[in-house]
Parts: structure tokens; sequence; C-alpha cells
């Protein structure tokens, strides 16, 4: 278990009273907290609560009703996915969303942005320069599935994958870029206790060793308390508590919301 950041790297992520509803339904009701630099924050909270609601929030898939998103003290609100992409925030989603006709190599060679090949007319006059930064790309490209461990797999279909493989293969996607913060949602949903182990294993070397923040819904409860510091949890749209694994398991108002109603373990509202 690593510790958990120092005020001094506090807000790379804020949310400030934010709601959203959908029909008669307020799905996300004035939702206000923090993720700071540097932390793998952990967001739990029963079926129903909104955390994945919370995420298209964030990531602009969703427009919300009020409120407002900062990243590293940018006004991101209302900005499309694409636009919150480049500033560095990019997502996984809880049924992986990789090309399944391109091979694995190919589908991390897609993610890289400002390719010269990408001007048609660089084909023609600039040749050496598209090949270069090909090379480039595939090198890196290649590097990243080391990482992952999916190496033996990169002239593969990606939709040939396992599901656990698939996941793997969506962080690595991520990797190609040079993110800020990582919202994960389920990464342990469908991933046998190996790969879970990989990706564990991942996700605390990239933040260890490159930075990168981590904010991710997870129902598996092991691995959130193995994993994360500290932990958020929500309850009917907005924030119920923050802290310490070790405090939130044991926090009688936690217990509560679980076991009010509302918790089957398995997909999030």
């Amino acid at each position: 278990m690593h510790d958990t950041a120092s005020g001094a790297e506090a807000g790379l992520l804020e949310v400030r009273g934010l709601a959203k509803s959908f029909g008669g339904l307020r799905a996300i009701d004035d939702c206000t907290l923090s993720v700071r630099k540097g932390t793998i924050t952990g967001l739990i909270g029963p079926n129903g609560a909104g955390k994945t609601t919370l995420f298209n929030l964030i990531t602009g898939f969703f427009q919300p009703d009020a409120g407002a998103v900062r990243l590293d003290g940018d006004d991101i609100t209302g900005l499309k996915p694409n636009a919150i992409f480049d500033k560095g925030l990019c997502r996984t989603f809880q049924t992986p969303r990789e090309h399944p006709t391109m091979s694995v190599l190919e589908n991390l060679m897609l993610v890289a942005s400002n390719q010269t090949g990408e001007q048609f007319w660089n084909c023609w006059f600039r040749s050496g320069a598209v090949r270069r930064q090909e090379e480039e790309i595939r090198a890196k490209a290649m590097e990243v599935l080391e990482f992952v461990d999916l190496t033996r797999l990169a002239d593969e279909y990606a939709g040939k994958l396992s599901g656990g493989q698939k996941k793997l293969l969506e962080l690595a996607r991520i990797l190609m870029t040079e993110p800020k913060i990582v919202l994960l949602d389920e990464p342990g949903a469908g991933i046998n206790r190996t790969l879970m182990k990989r990706l564990s294993e991942n996700i605390e070397t990239l933040r260890e060793e490159r930075g990168i923040t981590f904010l991710l819904i997870e129902h598996d409860m092991d691995l959130v308390m193995r994993l994360c510091d500290p932990v958020i949890v929500m309850s009917e749209g907005h924030k119920l508590m923050e802290g310490p694994p070790e405090k939130v398991q044991n926090d009688p108002h936690v217990l509560e919301a679980y076991l009010g109603g509302q918790y089957a373990g398995a997909a999030d509202g």
C-alpha cells in the first residue's frame, strides 16, 4: 500500500457542485470531491450511486446541469471528450473499446497523435519523415506492449483477446499518450486473478515511476483496500465520505449505504 499524497500535491482533479438529472432522476446531486496528484484514489459505492455517471461528466461524455470540473487548474467543464483527452485526462470503460479487426500493435499505433502521415501530402513530399515517425511510434508501441506483457500478442487481432487481455490493451493504448490522470472504470471486472495482479502492478508502477494519477471505480473491495488510498465513497449521487481504506471499510455510514438495499456487487448505476 502506498502513502496518500501530501497536501502540497492537492487538487489535480477538482469536482465542484456537479449535478446531472435524467428526466426526473437526480443521478448526480451537488457532488464535490478532489483527487490529489500522485494518488491511486478509489471510488466506491452501492449500485445506483452515480459513479459511472460522474466519470461520464468528468470526461465530457455527458454535459452537467450545474457545477464545474477543473484539471490541473484549468476549467474543463463541458469540453468535448477529445479536448479533455488532449489535456491529459484519459479513461477506460467497463467494456473495453478496442478495434477488433486490427492487430494489437496497430491498436496502439493508431492512438499516437500528431502523426505526420495524417496529412496526405506529407506522404508525397516528406515520405522520409513519415517513415521515421512511424518507426518511432512502432518502437514506442512495442515498449508499451512489453510493459503490459502483451508482446507475444502484438500481431493478434485485438478482437480475439480475452477480457483481461483487452483491459491490459486498453491501459496500453492510454500509455501511448502522456496522461496526467487516468480514470479506470471497473478494471477488475471479468479478469482472472493472474491478469488482475499484472494490471495492479502496472498501475502502481506507473504511479511511482511516471507520476500518473489514478481514479478508479471498483466493486472488488479486496483490490480497493490493497491498491487505493484514499477511498471516496459515493451514495445517492454525492460524496458520502473519504478516507484511508481501513477507516472507510469500518465506517458505519458506509456499511449502511451498502447494506441499505442498493448493493448487488455487479455493475454501477
